[in-house]
């Protein structure tokens, strides 16, 4: 049995590999693609994402399982992993307390202005009163995507004295369905996307959805940049339609200096730095490989194995 897997995490993964699985530990993409074309078992995460989906076109008839640390696919191409036959397991879970940790950040930093407080500490500026006065007792979060993240977020929030509402396909645990939250906008002091991104997320915060939030509501979004119409968003913001915006993902990425959100009014651009902001993501990540990779080998029931037409 043959596997590709990324140089980087070979110290925290050799040591515990089965003597008869054949390795190719890859660090260039070119290296990923040659050791993909006859492997069973992949591992080939790289950024920029097309990187990796090149690796998986370069797959041949052998390839069963491919493990990866995003817990989206969008940058997957799902119809060679059907066709395929492959099973992928995701990194749902992963990176959950660091990207909880930082929109609960930004709901703070909205709430309390912080990004003025920064900004006044540049300039030297002694405020003599706080920019922004919101407390987030008694507020109301809507979270739309109510996995692993999306509940990480409403576990913190509920700590604060938020009253959370998640948004989950099933409707579980007291959530409600992807058919209800639109009717509900209004109710929320919070607007937050921690859905996963496939065809339906595209775009589902359009000027619709942002005309029916409360004019003092934020939106806060640790998903994905193409869930939101840049131009009715910066339209909301400028005219004051919505308080403001906190995107940790933008579209496209890096987001171009000349891209007018930059310079949009209460808009804080954290550059998709919430799932980097940890330092045991390898080490999760490796930990549920081996886990994977035992589990695969005995022919039981593996972690995270992912929907590939639902698409996470």
């Amino acid at each position: 049995m043959k596997a590709v897997l990324p140089a980087l995490a070979r110290p925290l993964l050799e040591p515990h590999l089965p003597a008869d699985l054949d390795v190719v530990w890859f660090r260039k993409p070119e290296e990923a693609n040659d050791g993909i074309a006859d492997a069973d078992i992949a591992w080939v995460d790289m950024q920029p994402g097309h990187l990796v989906a090149d690796a998986i076109r370069a797959s041949g008839p052998n390839l069963k399982w491919v493990s990866t640390i995003y817990a989206g696919l969008d940058a997957f191409p799902l119809d060679v992993l059907r066709r395929r036959g492959a099973i992928v397991t995701n990194g749902v879970g992963i990176n959950a307390y660091a990207v909880a940790e930082y929109a609960v950040l930004g709901v703070l930093a909205a709430a309390k202005r912080f990004d003025e407080v920064i900004r006044a500490h540049d300039r030297h500026e002694w405020l003599a009163d706080s920019p922004g006065k919101i407390e987030l007792f008694e507020t109301n979060a809507l979270i739309v995507g109510y996995g692993a993240i999306g509940r990480a977020i409403g576990q913190r929030l509920e700590g604060f004295g938020v009253t959370v509402t998640g948004v989950t396909r099933s409707g579980r645990d007291g959530t409600i369905t992807p058919d209800a939250w639109r009717a509900r906008l209004g109710d929320f002091d919070w607007v937050i996307l921690a859905a996963p991104s496939t065809e339906e997320t595209k775009a589902m915060i359009g000027a619709e959805e942002l005309a029916a939030m409360k004019s003092s509501a934020w939106i806060v979004n640790i998903a994905r940049g193409n869930m939101v119409d840049d131009d009715a968003l910066l339209a909301a913001l400028t005219s004051g339609g919505i308080a403001g915006a906190f995107l940790d993902p933008t579209n496209p990425e890096p987001l171009p200096a000349d891209h007018p959100l930059w310079s949009a009014p209460n808009c804080m651009i954290t550059m998709h730095l919430s799932g980097r902001s940890q330092t045991k993501m390898f080490q999760r990540a490796g930990a549920l490989f081996l886990r994977n990779l035992s589990a695969f080998k005995a022919g039981k029931p593996m972690e995270n194995v992912a929907d590939l037409n639902a698409g996470y």
